[in-house]
């Protein structure tokens, strides 16, 4: 491959990201990289965007990937209507929102074609320790928890205005920290049945869902799940516990600690070094190096399970 020609649907702060990402990545490679967006309006042209298009009907249909992200609730209209100019897609989460997920179940996806769902925390420096280094069957129990306050999340944006605040948009939590379950499905693979309760119960001035707990159940293992809007301090862990020890995942810290003989593992590393690795993952899928592990149909089944739903 030459040059890489992307089309990105939505220019938000995480495709800003994943922009600056996909160039510095292609560049490590030695391939070019052409990059343009489409949006309502062509003013203000990110850095990295060569075209911004406002006009579907001018938008080329020759891309190797197509990267879909908007707002969670255009993503599958943007699918339907992009489908034929991209060879393949890479769809921000969740893959859609909660109530299109009957009609995206019965979407014609094309064979051969990459439809991956953006799963970051899967390569989390944590994460992959956990993955590559602690056997499923050693652990009995599992805690994990994402705790952190919305109006601290997007700087200088009102958190009543966001997406996240908004049900109707796809916002709420359990949707919001669908990273949560989609890590434990990867290390765990599918409960056998969850039980859940998800409401609103703090101050915030949102109409979305600010609580999501589970508990689900394993063969061979329990799993606790906490997810808040409303925690003052952010905590994002995950919590092993096996017949000979307690090992905690710290994933704002980036560092694990074996609790029974205080070893610490730190892995220094920044948001961006995982979220490369990502973009680098898409990459590999999309040449055939590695599989798809997140597809458009397993994206559907973690966000079923974020109801309860196994």
């Amino acid at each position: 491959m030459n040059c890489f020609k992307a089309l990105f649907v939505g220019i938000g702060s995480i495709a800003k990201r994943h922009i600056r990402n996909l160039h510095s990545i292609l560049e490590e490679r030695n391939i070019d990289c052409h990059i343009d967006a489409f949006r309502s309006s062509s003013d203000d042209v990110p850095e990295g965007v060569e075209n911004v298009f406002t006009d579907i009907a001018k938008v080329p249909d020759d891309y190797d990937a197509v990267f879909i992200t908007n707002p969670t609730e255009k993503h599958l209209g943007t699918l339907k209507l992009f489908h034929n100019k991209g060879k393949d897609f890479f769809i921000e989460k969740p893959v859609v929102s909660l109530h299109q997920i009957d009609e995206a179940s019965e979407f014609v996806l094309k064979k051969d074609v990459v439809y991956y769902v953006a799963c970051p925390l899967r390569y989390n420096a944590v994460i992959q320790y956990i993955k590559e280094n602690i056997d499923p069957a050693d652990v009995i129990s599992v805690r994990s928890i994402s705790s952190s306050y919305l109006p601290d999340w997007r700087t200088g944006q009102d958190y009543r205005q966001t997406y996240s605040a908004h049900k109707e948009l796809g916002g709420g939590v359990s949707i919001d920290l669908i990273h949560e379950w989609d890590y434990l499905t990867y290390l765990f693979g599918w409960p056998e049945n969850v039980k859940c309760f998800i409401g609103k119960i703090s101050h915030l001035e949102i109409n979305s869902d600010d609580y999501a707990i589970y508990i689900a159940s394993y063969s061979d293992k329990i799993a606790e799940l906490h997810l808040d809007y409303f925690g003052r301090k952010t905590i994002r862990e995950i919590e092993l516990l096996t017949a000979e020890d307690t090992i905690v995942g710290d994933l704002v810290n980036n560092r694990i600690t074996f609790l029974s003989t205080d070893k610490v593992i730190d892995f220094n590393e920044l948001r961006d070094d995982y979220q490369k690795r990502e973009i680098s993952g898409f990459l590999d899928m999309v040449i055939g190096k590695i599989p798809v592990e997140n597809g458009f149909d397993h994206g559907l089944r973690v966000l079923k399970l974020t109801q309860g739903r196994c």
